[in-house]
């Protein structure tokens, strides 16, 4: 795959082995749904440490008063692409507790697998936040696309990020080149997308092992 500016693939040993056990069919539902959240929370500290809204406010210490430094309150926007996003919200609210949480409804049609959006609910004022958008899987990379389009184009945002936990490089070459301004984070790129568009070796459908709907 092309190399992007705006894409950052992972390669930490503790996210390598938690999506090792991730993959394998066996892993049960719990199992499975305590994994997604695990390896978005060590995403979401690597992919926001040098990009968070902060401010200095004085503490006193027992000792003394010195000037710290604090995230601002409200100042970033978990946007989950439904359903499979919804996964990975308790691992951003693990670091930011006070994250507002916005949704976007997209599904792909299985004939052309192309997105459809049936679902918008944000945060009012999310065109002045940082909006993290967060999907398990970036596979054709059109309902990132669409999400981040409609986040831009009907909402203001300037400040947008999206982290995915496994990317195929065509998915991942379409976002970053439909989306340069952008930054993409992503655990592991996988080998491609097979005939019906799923990632290969992947880990099936994340919506279905997620919520036991398969």
């Amino acid at each position: 795959m092309k190399k992007y500016d705006n894409v950052v693939i992972f390669d930490h040993p503790l996210i390598k082995h938690k999506i090792a056990i991730l993959r394998d069919e066996k892993t049960s539902m719990k199992e499975f749904r305590e994994l997604v959240e695990e390896i978005t929370t060590l995403m979401t500290f690597e992919s926001l440490k040098d990009d968070v809204p902060t401010v200095e406010k004085e503490v006193k210490t027992p000792l003394e008063t010195c000037t710290q430094t604090f995230v601002k309150d409200n100042s970033i926007v978990i946007v989950p692409i439904l359903r499979a996003g919804l996964g990975m919200v308790n691992g951003v609210h693990v670091l930011f507790p006070s994250a507002r949480v916005g949704h976007i409804g997209m599904y792909r049609d299985e004939e052309t697998l192309e997105p459809h959006s049936y679902y918008c609910k944000l945060p009012k004022g999310i065109e002045d936040k940082l909006v993290l958008v967060v999907d398990p899987m970036l596979a054709t990379g059109g309902s990132a696309c669409d999400a981040i389009k409609l986040l831009k184009e009907e909402y203001g945002c300037t400040h947008i990020k999206f982290m995915a936990i496994i990317g195929a490089p065509e998915g991942v070459s379409k976002v970053a080149e439909a989306h340069p301004d952008v930054k993409i984070y992503v655990s592991t790129l996988d080998r491609c997308l097979n005939e019906n568009g799923y990632i290969l070796p992947g880990l099936g459908d994340a919506g279905d092992r997620l919520f036991g709907t398969k």
